[in-house]
């Protein structure tokens, strides 16, 4: 049973008790805090379709990436509080303007309330959106009720992840949670061009940090050769938050640095998914965090 209590939702397993008013790594309450709900036309094309992603943006984080594009929900707090039986409403609400899926991004830290929003099952997909730093043992007790997870694996390098996210066990981490959510997903089912069951990997690549990218490659390649996971190597990267002031983050990714990505992605002979072209990476496709929807 998830809980908030002793708080061990992922992988920093914190023990806090958030009922109380305590705060872990995530920085969150005992309850919902959500910034943005709202069609969502910027993911890859079997996500957003024709009519949107209706996608949730909760507040907090478990990772507080130091170049996070969203740092003013994830590290900043910004965002309202919501009850489980409100955000259930707020997904009837989406899928009634006519959006493909619910897509609950970065989740995790208030599952114990977005659960009970979940039931009855949804009719249309539910999407899982995370950084891929997941508990194994958080990750069962949503069997059943996500249908498609859409996890970062952002890096290969251990001490990359230390110095950029204060994970140096995200390798690890991420590996066997996105095992676990191609367990539960199985192989990608895409009908009429919508992914409605499934696990598509990101990941962003950054700049001056090539080798980590090369390395994720590696790890997808051998960990999913069957080709029926899903890969989207992303140039989108836009300097935000504290990144701004640091080198070489302080800059976008380079033709040169992708066009590289990209050769070695053809080299391993990973087909199945997405890349981006380099205008990708504008503010503009960043959202919002006004409230919208809630």
């Amino acid at each position: 049973m998830l809980s908030y209590e002793h708080c061990r939702l992922c992988p920093r397993r914190c023990g806090v008790d958030r009922t109380q008013g305590e705060r872990g790594f995530c920085k969150m309450p005992g309850r919902i805090v959500a910034a943005r709900a709202a069609a969502h036309y910027w993911e890859e094309p079997v996500i957003s379709g024709s009519y949107g992603s209706g996608a949730v943006f909760f507040s907090g984080c478990t990772l507080r990436c130091r170049f996070c594009q969203n740092y003013e929900i994830s590290a900043n707090g910004a965002g309202q509080p919501l009850t489980s039986a409100q955000l259930r409403d707020v997904f009837l609400r989406l899928i009634d303007d006519g959006v493909q899926n619910i897509n609950l991004v970065t989740p995790t830290h208030f599952l114990p309330s977005i659960l009970p929003a979940l039931t009855p099952k949804l009719p249309v997909p539910v999407v899982y959106n995370c950084g891929g730093y997941e508990s194994v043992e958080t990750l069962r007790q949503l069997e059943g009720l996500i249908d498609v997870y859409l996890p970062d694996y952002k890096y290969s390098d251990a001490q990359l992840a230390a110095r950029l996210s204060c994970a140096p066990d995200y390798p690890e981490i991420a590996d066997a949670a996105i095992r676990e959510m191609v367990r539960q997903t199985g192989a990608a089912v895409i009908e009429d061009e919508q992914l409605v069951r499934g696990t598509l990997v990101r990941h962003l690549v950054l700049p001056g940090y090539l080798d980590n990218t090369l390395g994720a490659l590696d790890w997808f390649a051998d960990a999913f050769p069957r080709g029926d996971v899903l890969l989207s190597l992303m140039s989108q990267y836009t300097p935000a938050g504290r990144a701004k002031n640091e080198p070489p983050l302080d800059r976008r990714v380079t033709e040169d640095e992708y066009a590289a990505a990209l050769s070695y992605l053809e080299l391993l002979g990973i087909k199945n998914g997405f890349t981006q072209d380099l205008s990708a990476a504008e503010t503009t496709y960043i959202p919002s965090f006004d409230g919208e929807g809630l």
